[in-house]
């Protein structure tokens, strides 16, 4: 039995306020600060004493993110946010056809292939929601990704992964799961993901600085990097300048230059203990709160805007709507309660460390707000 008030006191930001925006960016537990920080401790001591060290220390943390998402260690490269892995994964998939997104998505999912001079067709939506058939509509004879997010950072909306991977044909499937890792179990085998990538500074609570990309070992023996570095080939310390030879199917071949190791470390840190807590439990408790958010929320007369038809489609942030976005927002934030400003209103996350005393503050002080219309 976990003792989810116990995992609070790893999260000094609880004791402050009613962290409710992990969407946006997660509050980092202690042990995850201690481990970015300790690349500048080493530093401070001893320079690059310690850069074998780190390079094997990331290796280990390589096969620890892989863990998270059921992958093969050498399908991940580090990368410091969601916009870098994106960049890596229209790489690999260069020459692979159109696009087909949808309009809810986050610009990093669409405007990196357009930039590239790839057409994106957007699928239809429906009440908040993006389904297969809406995606399949979309497609034509020229399409051949799919580029989608697990959960839409607009409305909270959770696509059936499993769904598309089994009807996704001949498209590859790429998904911007940076609204999911770490809240979310997540196995790219089973969903029959291509590509994925994934920012440290929200769900998986590593801060800014850090993330992943996973790019399949099917689809990195159809690719070639677009962007190399001195450490993307076979034994980098023999300095040849006149040949290029790649380090084999690995993904870490794209990672650019010297790592930065204090977000990988941080990483490091956050992805075991998200595996220390289990991924399963996490996201039944995030899911659990999410659930006793909604119900109050409707129960009290609230317009919750996120897609909750059907379970299968809620996520841990809920889309509130509200007459003023902004006003409400800075009143939250004078109570000590942390949401994010969206145009139709507020969103809140409800990740594993926030508890049911936070929920009936958000609710009291929305009280004095005022319901829309009211």
């Amino acid at each position: 039995m976990i003792d989810w008030e116990k995992l609070r006191e790893d999260f000094p930001v609880t004791s402050r306020m009613a962290y409710l925006n992990s969407a946006a960016a997660g509050p980092l537990p202690r042990q995850v600060m201690l481990a970015g920080a300790s690349l500048y401790s080493e530093m401070v001591d001893g320079g690059d004493a310690g850069w074998e060290e780190w390079l094997l220390r990331c290796e280990v943390i390589r096969k620890r993110v892989a863990r998270l998402i059921n992958a093969e260690a050498d399908e991940i490269a580090f990368t410091t946010n969601t916009s870098s892995g994106m960049n890596l994964i229209v790489d690999a998939l260069e020459g692979r056809g159109e696009v087909v997104s949808c309009e809810l998505e986050f610009p990093v999912s669409t405007i990196p292939w357009i930039h590239r001079g790839v057409p994106v067709h957007f699928a239809g939506i429906e009440d908040g929601e993006v389904h297969l058939e809406n995606l399949a509509r979309a497609m034509n004879e020229r399409t051949g990704i799919i580029s989608l997010s697990h959960v839409q950072y607009s409305n909270g909306f959770r696509a059936d992964l499993l769904e598309i991977g089994r009807g996704k044909g001949s498209h590859a499937l790429v998904v911007n799961a940076s609204q999911s890792a770490g809240v979310l179990e997540i196995d790219v085998k089973r969903m029959r993901i291509d590509a994925l990538c994934a920012t440290g500074h929200k769900w998986m609570l590593a801060g800014y600085g850090s993330g992943f990309v996973y790019l399949s070992r099917e689809l990195m023996d159809q690719s070639r990097p677009r962007a190399i570095s001195w450490l993307s080939v076979e034994e980098p310390y023999a300095m040849r300048n006149r040949e290029i030879r790649l380090r084999g199917d690995a993904a870490s071949r794209a990672e650019l230059g010297c790592p930065h190791f204090a977000g990988i470390f941080a990483l490091g840190a956050s992805v075991e203990y998200l595996l220390a807590i289990g991924p399963a439990k996490i996201e039944e408790r995030a899911l659990a709160l999410n659930r006793e958010l909604t119900g109050r929320l409707a129960g009290a007369g609230w317009r919750v805007v996120s897609p909750l038809r059907d379970e299968s489609m809620r996520s841990a942030e809920t889309l509130l709507a509200l007459d003023d976005p902004q006003g409400a927002t800075a009143h939250l934030a004078r109570s000590g309660i942390a949401v994010t400003e969206k145009p139709q209103g507020i969103r809140i996350a409800t990740h594993f460390f926030n508890n049911l005393e936070e929920i009936e503050r958000l609710l009291s002080a929305l009280d004095e707000i005022g319901r829309p219309g009211l």
